[in-house]
Parts: C-alpha cells; sequence; structure tokens
C-alpha cells in the first residue's frame, strides 16, 4: 500500500510544485529586475519655443539629434491605434507582457527558414527595450526585456503602457513619437490623419531607416498595405475604406519646410533649452511681416537689393513681437546674418535726438528758424562743406520743415550750437545704441546724419522711448526674462513735439511729395535715412502703439540702385504698420500739459499778437520757451523778414527763391560768434613744386563767409567769392578776420615754409 500512497502523493506535489514555480516565475521573479531609468519619469520632449500666445514656432532638438513630441491617449485616433496593434503587437489587449502564441510562430518560422523572419516581441517587451541602454542582442538581454514587460503588465494598465511606447517610438528622420512623425511627414496633427496615413506611420518603426517613406517610398507603401491587409483580417473596418486606403497616393509634406523665424533657434537654444521657451513674438505677426518683405525684396531685385531686416517692438513692454533678420535664411549672400544687430551707417534717423536736445536745452521749438545755408566746418582731417541730399540749400527753415525734409547743414549747424556732438553722443548711448564708441569726437558733427554706424535693433528701441514721451525700456525677446524698469531720458514735451514733427506729412512734401509710403491711413511719426552712396536704407517710425524699425541693403556692402529709404526701406514700413493696426485701432498722442499752441510768423519764428495775422501759422511751443513777440525790428518797410548777414551768401546766390519773402540786413548780427575754421593757428605750410600752383595759395575760411573781413600785413589776399585765397611766401605771418558788425577780431599765425 506505501509504494501506491507515494505515487498518489507524488501526483498531486508535482503540479503544486509547478505551479508554484510558474506562479513565482511569473508573478515574484519581474519584481527583482529593476525597471530601465528611461521608464521612470515622463518620455523626452523636445524644448519648444512658443510664440506669446504658446503657439508652438521651433521644436528644438533633444541631446540626442533628435525631437520628440508626446501625446496622450486621448490625441490618439482610434484607426491609428488599431494600425499600430496590427503592426506591432495584434494580442496586446490581452497577454500578460509575453505572447506565448507569438513565440511559438517565431521559434516555427526561424526553424523553417534558417533565419528570424518574425519578431515575438510584444510592445510592453519593446518599451522595455527602447527605454533601456543600448545592448548586444544576447539571451539575457531577451529575458531581461520579458521580465521587464511582466513587471510593467503588473504595476501599469494597457492604456499607460500604450502611450509609453508609443511616445517613445522612432519613426525614422530622428523624429520620436507619432505626433512629431505626423508633423514631419504630413504637416498635420494626429486627428488629421486618414487610414492609409495611420497605416504608414504604424509601420515605420519595424524598420525606419528601410523604410523611410522620403527615400524609399514604395518600400513604405508596401509596408503599409501589409497592415491594411491584416485589419482587414480582423473585419472590424469597413471594406471600402480599406480599398480607398489601399489606392491613396503618398502625399508626404515638401521637404524644406519654411519655418518661421528661423533665426530664433540658435537663441533659444542658448536660452533654456530644457523646457517649453516662451518669445514675445506673434507667430501670425511673423509670418505676414516676413512675407511683407519677400514680397518687397522680390519687386526691388532690379534696384539690387537682396537684404532687409526688420523689428516690430510694443511700445508699452517692449516687447519684440516680430523680427527679421535678412529676409531669405537660405540666401548664400549671407542670408543667414542678422541684419538687426549688425552695425550699419544710419544716414539721416538720428537727426530727431539732436533736434530734441535743441528743446530740451536751447529753448527750441517746432518753429524756430535755423539757417540752411553753404556752412564750413573744422573736422580733424580739415574743413567739411556739407551739403542736403539735393545739393542745394533753402537759406532760413524752421525745425519742422529741417526736420520733416532731413536737411543735413541745419541738423550739424544745430548739433554745434549745442556744443558739439559730446551731446548728442551722451544722449544715444543713454538710449542703448552701443556702437558709437568712447571718443565722442570721432564722428563730429556728422554724428548727426549718420558717420557712425548703429544696430536697427538699438536704434528701433530709442525710437520707442521717444513713443512712450522719454521713458526708456530695454527690448525683450523671452517671456522668462525680467521685465525692464522705465528710465525717464527724455522731456515728455520734446518727444511729443518731435513725434508731432514726424507725422507731419505737409512739412515732409517740399522734399518726399505727398501720398507715398511715408503717409499711412493714421497719424504715425516716420524718419527715414539713406547713407552715403546708397548702401544703407532705414525707415523707423512708430504710433502710440507700436515701432517698427527696417533697414534694406546689401550685406557684401554692394550700393544700392540710386535707391533712398522710401523707396527701399518705406514699403516695408508702411505695408508692416498697415498691417500692426488692422486688429487694433490705431490712436494718438494726448498734447501734454506742457505745450501749447501760439500763432507765429513762419519767416521768423516770432509769436504774432494779431491771431488774424494772414502772416500766421499755427504751431505747438513748450509753455516754458515760448518765442519773443514779433516786432517792426523784424521787417524792412516793404513788409520782408529781414536776414543777418550770415544769410549773405545764399540771398546772393542762385539758390534764393524765397526775395519776396526775405530782405538781407548786412549789419544786423548773427546769432554765432565769429570764428577761424581755416587756417588752424599754428599751421606750417610747405611750398612744393610739384603741387598745383607750387602750393602758393591757401584757402581762408570762417563760419561767416560774407560777412567777415580778411587782412594780413605781409601776405597778399585775393578775393575768392565769399572766402579769399592767401599767396604764400616764405616766413611767419598773421592773418586776421574781423567782424564788421561789432569790430571783433580773431586771429591766426601761420608758418610758411619752401620744401
Amino acid at each position: 500500500m506505501k509504494p501506491f500512497r507515494f505515487l498518489r502523493r507524488k501526483r498531486v506535489t508535482l503540479p503544486l510544485a509547478l505551479a508554484a514555480v510558474w506562479a513565482t516565475v511569473w508573478f515574484a521573479l519581474p519584481f527583482a529586475v529593476p525597471l530601465p531609468e528611461g521608464l521612470s519619469g515622463a518620455a523626452p520632449v523636445s524644448p519648444v519655443v512658443l510664440d506669446r500666445h504658446g503657439r508652438p514656432i521651433h521644436r528644438l532638438t533633444l541631446p540626442d539629434a533628435t525631437r520628440a513630441e508626446t501625446v496622450s491617449l486621448a490625441d490618439l485616433p482610434s484607426d491609428f491605434i488599431a494600425c499600430t496593434l496590427a503592426a506591432e503587437d495584434k494580442r496586446f489587449r490581452h497577454h500578460g507582457g509575453i505572447d506565448p502564441l507569438a513565440g511559438m510562430r517565431a521559434v516555427k518560422d526561424l526553424a523553417a527558414h534558417r533565419r528570424v523572419v518574425s519578431g515575438a516581441s510584444t510592445i510592453t517587451q519593446q518599451l522595455v527595450k527602447i527605454s533601456s541602454p543600448p545592448c548586444k542582442r544576447t539571451l539575457a538581454a531577451k529575458l531581461r526585456e520579458s521580465l521587464g514587460a511582466r513587471r510593467l503588465e503588473m504595476t501599469r494598465s494597457k492604456d499607460e503602457i500604450l502611450i509609453a511606447y508609443l511616445n517613445r517610438l522612432d519613426y525614422g528622420n530622428r523624429r520620436v513619437g507619432p505626433a512629431e512623425a505626423a508633423r514631419f511627414y504630413f504637416q498635420k496633427p494626429l486627428a488629421d490623419l486618414s487610414l492609409a496615413e495611420c497605416a504608414l506611420l504604424a509601420g515605420l518603426p519595424q524598420a525606419p531607416t528601410r523604410l523611410n517613406p522620403i527615400k524609399r517610398p514604395a518600400a513604405a507603401l508596401q509596408r503599409r498595405d501589409t497592415i491594411l491587409d491584416r485589419l482587414e483580417k480582423t473585419g472590424v473596418l469597413d471594406p471600402k475604406r480599406l480599398v480607398l486606403s489601399r489606392n491613396e497616393p503618398l502625399n508626404l509634406r515638401p521637404l524644406r519646410e519654411k519655418s518661421a523665424a528661423p533665426w530664433l533657434l540658435a537663441q533659444s537654444a542658448i536660452h533654456n533649452p530644457q523646457s517649453a521657451i516662451a518669445t514675445t513674438l506673434d507667430l501670425d505677426l511673423q509670418h505676414d511681416v516676413e512675407s511683407i518683405v519677400t514680397e518687397e525684396l522680390n519687386a526691388l531685385r532690379t534696384a539690387n537689393l537682396h537684404h532687409a531686416a526688420v523689428v516690430v517692438l510694443h511700445n508699452p513692454t517692449g516687447e519684440i513681437l516680430a523680427l527679421v533678420t535678412s529676409g531669405d535664411w537660405h540666401d548664400p549672400r549671407g542670408g543667414q546674418i542678422d541684419g538687426t544687430w549688425i552695425p550699419r551707417s544710419p544716414g539721416s534717423t538720428l537727426k530727431p535726438f539732436t533736434y530734441l536736445l535743441g528743446f530740451e536745452r536751447a529753448g527750441q521749438f517746432p518753429g524756430s528758424i535755423l539757417a540752411d545755408v553753404p556752412t564750413r566746418f573744422r573736422t580733424p582731417e580739415g574743413l567739411d562743406l556739407p551739403a542736403n541730399f539735393d545739393r542745394t540749400h533753402r537759406g532760413p527753415v524752421s525745425i519742422r520743415t529741417a526736420l520733416a525734409c532731413s536737411l543735413n547743414v541745419p541738423a550739424m549747424r544745430e548739433l554745434n550750437l549745442l556744443g558739439g556732438p559730446a551731446s548728442l553722443h551722451r544722449l544715444l548711448t543713454d538710449l542703448g545704441l552701443t556702437t558709437l564708441g568712447d571718443h565722442p569726437t570721432q564722428d563730429g558733427l556728422g554724428l548727426t546724419i549718420g558717420n557712425a554706424p548703429v544696430r536697427l535693433l538699438e536704434l528701433t528701441n530709442a525710437y520707442a522711448t521717444l513713443a512712450r514721451g522719454g521713458d526708456h525700456l530695454p527690448p525683450r525677446l523671452f517671456s522668462t526674462a525680467p521685465a525692464g524698469k522705465p528710465r525717464r531720458l527724455c522731456d515728455p514735451v520734446a518727444t511729443y513735439l518731435i513725434a508731432d514733427i514726424l507725422a507731419d506729412p505737409d512739412a515732409r512734401a517740399p522734399s518726399f511729395g505727398r501720398h507715398g509710403p511715408l503717409e499711412l491711413p493714421f497719424r504715425c511719426a516716420v524718419k527715414t535715412g539713406t547713407s552715403s552712396d546708397f548702401h544703407d536704407n532705414w525707415c523707423i517710425g512708430f504710433t502710440p502703439e507700436f515701432t517698427v524699425g527696417v533697414w534694406a541693403g546689401n550685406f557684401d556692402q554692394t550700393p544700392l540702385g540710386g535707391l533712398s529709404g522710401v523707396a527701399g526701406a518705406g514699403p516695408i514700413f508702411h505695408r508692416t504698420m498697415v498691417r500692426l493696426h488692422r486688429d487694433q485701432s490705431p490712436a494718438w498722442f494726448e498734447p501734454p500739459s506742457g505745450v501749447a499752441t501760439i500763432r507765429i510768423d513762419p519767416r521768423t519764428g516770432h509769436r504774432l499778437t494779431d491771431p488774424a495775422d494772414p502772416r500766421g501759422k499755427t504751431e505747438w511751443c513748450p509753455k516754458t520757451s515760448l518765442p519773443l513777440f514779433a516786432s517792426a525790428a523784424d521787417y524792412d518797410p516793404e513788409g520782408k523778414a529781414l536776414l543777418d548777414a550770415s544769410f549773405g551768401e545764399w540771398f546772393a546766390s542762385s539758390a534764393n527763391l524765397r526775395r519776396h519773402d526775405f530782405s538781407l540786413a548786412c549789419d544786423r548780427p548773427a546769432p554765432e560768434p565769429l570764428k577761424i575754421l581755416a587756417p588752424a593757428d599754428g599751421v606750417v605750410c610747405l611750398l612744393d613744386p610739384e603741387l598745383p600752383s607750387g602750393g602758393k595759395t591757401l584757402r581762408l575760411a570762417s563760419n561767416l563767409p560774407g560777412v567777415a573781413r580778411w587782412s594780413s600785413p605781409t601776405l597778399a589776399l585775393d578775393s575768392n567769392g565769399s572766402e579769399p585765397l592767401a599767396r604764400l611766401v616764405p616766413g611767419t605771418h598773421v592773418l586776421a578776420a574781423t567782424d564788421p558788425r561789432d569790430g571783433t577780431i580773431r586771429q591766426v599765425t601761420i608758418h610758411v615754409r619752401e620744401l
């Protein structure tokens, strides 16, 4: 009887033992294997560069050079899930992480074909594999993946496993996750994919390189159709849909994707590559401004214009709403140069700041009269005789006319009367211009007409300071950057007067005409600039809400075909400003309490006591610096306005077209004291026989041509228009200039030697 009892116990114990072993292996042993660190947190996500509304502009690459975007299960269309399960693991919902049937099929295929023709890995096993560091494909590695899969199945739901798998899956071309794959291959969100597109994407992870639809479309389509065949066998889809899907052509996105703000990739990569990066850009506006630049550059190719840059600022915050660096990022002639940051000659765009100083420090107002007459200035290189853009002079002009018409000579004379370039250099530096150098005198009075290079972004922000009534803010591109605190740098009354002049189409009409690019359907302050030899075009302006700066030119410094700032940068500025105010009604500045309107005689700048005086013109003026009242001493018996002797040369010239308005009073003192400009005191002159006339003549110059009277006890002087020539002989000589109005005498000593 004992042997029979033993056999009975063995028949009972063996199944229990086997069950215990199976339970240990199936349920307990998996917890002895740690899960890959790659599964401890969320799937890697490419940092996303966002616009101000949270819309993605760019997705940066991860350290492994891939781009990844995660999705939730709710984001996945049912067709895509069905295609993925058909392609990778049709019994995913029913197995416990390991599929014995798939394993037996794989062994059978291996024995029949003597090579691996089908895999047995489930989605859960593949998730463990792709989340683990790369290693050799050994039996031990396979065992670890199987145990890891079992542990996952016991600790996570099927939906959690599926979404974790898809968000880590390589779809080729360095795209990870189905959302990034759909965007890359079809430029669509997942929800918009057709059944055929879902099947195509679901088939790629099996062999992303071999099935690359861009390089091997036939292989990708064959794999797609295989998945559609598997779906047909399930009987869950309408057969008509499957037929249509098999016949659907492969419609991939263009390989060269045009992204907005391509320059932003480099900026964002160094800003914060670990998270979403919020910028101040408006994506819709950025696209529109880029299109405007492209269209306008194409229209001006015949003028040899190839590059342009644009900055759009939101005045209340200093935020950059749009920024274009070159016009064509892919241009081999320098398309990836940042035109908003390279220093270029600004032309006349610095003139408003000279007159701003005149309003703040010299008691000037827009009706103040300046002299647009031939004027010589001493520079380190010698005498400079600046000219206006049209090579003519207008005589007495108001500041309103001088600035609106962008006259060079009055601007330089005004800066000279303000004490030279130091004050303007200091103001521009305070406003954030960093390219002017440390020595204010190196550019001389020419600083106001564009001698020093500036950056478009910095200059546009300086104009935004005018729009804020003198409050300066640093420009801001990233929302995470701390917002700057406004600093009052300019007087609100002065900035209002500048804005009023720059928004006056009638004042600029004599130089720029009417109804051109500088006129908009609403009030807008605008200033153009054109550098010498037409190398650079500028157009910068503002409304209370926005400031726009435009530069146009060529990065290789080749000149434009006679294109001025109005014709080159102007149309881009005009269209950008109109686009900005498409959704926001334009406004204009309220006059500050410190200004008043007065009636003046525009010929003299003096106030009129009779508001009905036909000579009168209404003008803004600071209440603290009202001009003198007009008096009889301002006019001759015929009612013409009297000019002082400093206007003598202009008055007698053919450029004077205003003899019916003015009369010359030679005994009337000029507003500036007499100065000798040439020669310099102590200069040594060499008589060189190889020079024209042997170097025996020397031109004399003062700041009052036609007024000063020259003399010398030892040298003969030849009359030569408004300034004489001295006939040089060896020795030391004294030259004297006398102001006949008040008897002031200025002297210099020169030394003449033979070579």
